[in-house]
């Protein structure tokens, strides 16, 4: 009850219970199952972060918003639930919005809220604080865009984004909320009314059964048949259908980098090793969550049989045909598909021809030796395959840790290095080869999981989200970073001859890495040896806390982008342009 000025005196009067827009976000978020929120605060967002806090539920707090928006799509792609990212307005929004573009390349779903300023003073152009159209900003670069300009809409917002993020093929989503509807304060009973529940976000899609048996047909006729695994068959949980098909049919299979782990990389059937000879020889491929982009040569000769034909399994109906002719699509979820497709296969239809496997089964066998070779090599100062071959075998002890992967070379050869025995336990660049996620994964895969992670760094790349050692000791996360430092930008020995400065691929040779995260309470370790680093990453795991390794590699190791030197353009470079030589051609 409370008093009231009346024009006849004072009389006394209900009071209803009054909520506010910070309060219904967080409780559209709850009645949604978030329970971590990933962000940066600020004006106007910092109450937000606070009511959550004292909800329940839990606050990651970052150095930078685009490290807290890679932790979030990694969330989503960890969890098949939409990772929520907040941000302030402008420029903390544009910090995020890399991560939200990033996360909609890679099909990962994740929501990013931002606050925003006053509608009418942006729309006018007024000049107010952190003025910015987010919602046009962010709009060509997300799977979809929506603002709120009412409290009354909050839950519908929040409804729309997480339904948006996870149907059909997943993807980054903005979410704008003004400070005045933040603010906006209402009756309790109508805010929790206009609140709801998502229902079914992510609806399985079952493809035709004469889809299926088209594709049956075409492996049952296939010579030389191939599986690619994409990060897509990974998201999807359909572990069990995915293994149960390959084990029944026989089919070799080739798993892209984050779709390692779905069958163990140990599998007789894998076709890893034998990479550029099963895609060149190939005369039927099955896509399972892969794309034909750049990742893949596009599908194109000469890394590809020109006269192969391809089935495709995704959710996404416009995907096919998107390089290559597709003889067999298979439009649906990757589980209700490969569900399908091993319901409709008679025994023995698909049977692949002992050739094939033979062929192979021997250059796996040839690359595996000289892999081997390389490995075993004990070169003074160390190169990257001893550092890795360190880290593989302490990871041999470990299954269950998360390995994140960033860098050229440290990310090219990483990923032929280090098995994966178990799903979704590898995060890297993905589809864009972005530098810079390496932190934010792996504060969300050791957030969201428990289990140890050990990023796995190129010195470059690590310098993009270095701050957030300081994020990991203040959660006292069990994240080990290991810092393959040569020194430089693929390498450490570019050299300057205009001037003293140093060239544009040169880092700090002598950087002390570990001395970073000791300056947080971390635990830093400096590893010169693969012995070194043997003892340094078996230390660190089991002290189950945060620490960083540099590994100090020799700054001649290396090559310009790693795998990609192709993509370079040849022009005129700075040596050939003082020499008076012609241009590359």
């Amino acid at each position: 009850m409370a008093t009231v000025s009346t024009p006849g005196g004072t009389a006394t009067a209900d009071v209803l219970p009054l909520t506010d827009g910070f309060h219904l976000v967080v409780d559209a978020l709850k009645l949604n199952d978030v329970e971590v929120i990933y962000g940066v605060v600020g004006i106007p967002v910092t109450d937000l972060a606070r009511v959550a806090q004292a909800s329940g539920i839990r606050y990651i707090g970052f150095r930078h918003e685009s490290d807290a928006g890679h932790a979030a799509a990694a969330a989503g792609f960890l969890t098949k639930r939409p990772g929520i990212c907040l941000t302030v307005s402008a420029p903390g929004f544009l910090n995020g919005l890399v991560a939200l573009a990033d996360a909609t390349t890679n099909c990962f779903p994740m929501v990013q809220i931002s606050g925003s300023s006053e509608r009418h003073i942006v729309d006018l152009k007024q000049g107010d604080y952190e003025e910015l159209d987010q919602l046009a900003a962010a709009t060509p670069f997300a799977k979809a865009a929506y603002r709120v300009d009412r409290v009354e809409d909050i839950g519908r917002g929040v409804a729309r984004a997480i339904r948006s993020a996870v149907s059909g093929r997943p993807g980054g989503v903005y979410l704008d909320i003004p400070a005045a509807v933040l603010g906006q304060v209402v009756d309790a009973a109508a805010g929790a009314a206009s609140l709801w529940r998502v229902v079914d976000p992510a609806p399985r899609q079952l493809p035709s059964p004469g889809a299926v048996d088209r594709a049956i047909e075409l492996l049952a006729t296939a010579e030389r048949p191939l599986v690619v695994l994409g990060k897509g068959a990974a998201y999807a949980r359909a572990d069990e259908q995915i293994r149960e098909f390959i084990d029944t049919t026989g089919l070799p299979f080739l798993p892209m980098s984050m779709a390692k782990g779905l069958l163990p990389d140990d599998h007789p059937q894998s076709a890893a090793a034998a990479r550029s000879l099963a895609l060149r020889r190939a005369d039927v491929v099955m896509l399972v969550g892969a794309r034909l982009n750049w990742l893949l040569g596009h599908g194109e000769a000469p890394q590809w049989n020109p006269d192969a034909r391809f089935i495709q399994v995704d959710i996404e109906p416009t995907e096919m045909d998107s390089n290559r002719p597709v003889a067999a699509p298979l439009v649906g979820d990757v589980g209700s598909v490969m569900k399908a497709l091993v319901e409709r296969t008679k025994p023995g239809q698909i049977a692949v021809a002992a050739p094939w496997h033979q062929e192979l089964a021997a250059r796996s066998a040839q690359n595996v030796a000289k892999m081997s070779q390389r490995l075993n090599a004990d070169p003074h100062p160390m190169g990257f395959y001893g550092a890795l071959r360190a880290v593989r075998d302490v990871l041999h002890q470990h299954p269950h840790a998360y390995v994140v992967n960033e860098g050229a070379n440290s990310l090219d050869f990483a990923r032929n290095v280090i098995d994966m025995q178990l799903p979704r336990h590898r995060l890297d660049s993905g589809t864009w080869g972005v530098m810079g996620i390496g932190m934010g994964y792996a504060i969300a895969a050791a957030v969201e999981s428990g289990a140890p992670v050990v990023a796995v760094e190129g010195d470059s790349a690590f310098g993009f989200s270095a701050m957030e050692l300081e994020t990991i000791c203040r959660y006292r996360l069990p994240v080990v970073v290991i810092v393959l430092n040569n020194g430089g930008v693929y390498r450490g020995d570019g050299i300057n001859t205009a001037s003293a400065d140093p060239s544009p691929t040169t880092l700090m040779l002598h950087a002390h890495h570990d001395r970073l995260i000791e300056a947080f309470g971390g635990k830093g370790y400096h590893a010169a040896t693969p012995a070194e680093l043997t003892t340094a990453l078996t230390d660190a795991l089991a002290s189950g806390g945060p620490a960083l390794i540099d590994c100090v590699i020799d700054p001649t190791a290396g090559t310009e982008s790693g795998h990609l030197t192709n993509l370079n353009p040849q022009g005129v470079t700075a040596t050939d342009t003082a020499a008076g030589a012609p241009p590359k051609r």
